[in-house]
């Protein structure tokens, strides 16, 4: 573990901490002929190494730099083809991850999978699916015939609600599963201080009903879910 966390620490510093935007841009806009590439993978190597503090371990740092080159690069040249350039990013850290957890446990990799898989509480990822896309959709749902009686605040961010709404049940899941009921308390209210305004500038008494409704909806499925993992 400790080695897996060592490498970790290393690529995030090599990747966020010490890699200017700058640097980003002109790989996007040079690809392969970008200086900064190199720099930026001779730097994940210098700060593997003085991490790690040990030469033996400079075959895997090798493959680290190797890997990393190869996918910095494909992501590079694949990231034109996706719609939502955020796609490329998050493709190419999971990559990346991979190959560090391969790394650090090359000796014995298939059974520390194994035993990974084994300690995954699956009720608990079940609940915590649950109370995301599945629930906003429900609330979607129940709420259909009321929020076509409401004006649409054109000024509002795409699905905001929506990710506010998951954002807010798996905090709420969270607190139940720790035993923290007063922080939902402070949680409605943090919610209700922020919406306050919005509904007193508007002054429109479905929008006040509608949000209440869906806000009291949300954190119900949030609280049943929680009740059920933690009592079944």
């Amino acid at each position: 573990m400790t080695l897996f966390i060592k490498l970790l620490l290393a690529h995030l510093i090599g990747d966020f901490v010490l890699q200017p935007n700058s640097w980003v841009l002109h790989k996007e806009s040079h690809k392969i002929k970008s200086k900064y590439l190199y720099l930026h993978i001779v730097l994940h190597l210098v700060v593997t190494m003085v991490l790690l503090w040990d030469l033996s371990y400079w075959p895997i740092a090798l493959i680290i730099i190797t890997s990393h080159y190869i996918i910095d690069l494909a992501k590079l040249y694949t990231t034109k083809y996706f719609s939502y350039k955020n796609i490329p990013f998050f493709i190419d850290q999971l990559l990346h991850v991979l190959v560090l957890y391969a790394c650090a446990y090359y000796g014995d990799l298939w059974e520390h999978t194994l035993s990974l898989s084994e300690r995954i509480a699956w009720p608990l990822v079940a609940g915590v699916v649950f109370v995301s896309f599945p629930a906003a959709i429900i609330m979607g749902k129940l709420l259909e015939r009321m929020s076509d009686q409401i004006e649409l605040d054109h000024e509002s961010l795409p699905n905001a609600g929506k990710y506010i709404g998951i954002i807010e049940r798996l905090f709420v899941l969270l607190f139940i599963i720790l035993g923290k009921w007063e922080a939902i308390g402070l949680l409605i209210t943090a919610k209700s201080v922020f919406r306050f305004n919005d509904l007193k500038e508007k002054n429109n008494r479905k929008l006040t009903e509608y949000i209440l409704i869906g806000t009291l909806l949300s954190f119900g499925i949030a609280i049943v879910t929680g009740l059920i993992y933690v009592y079944l």
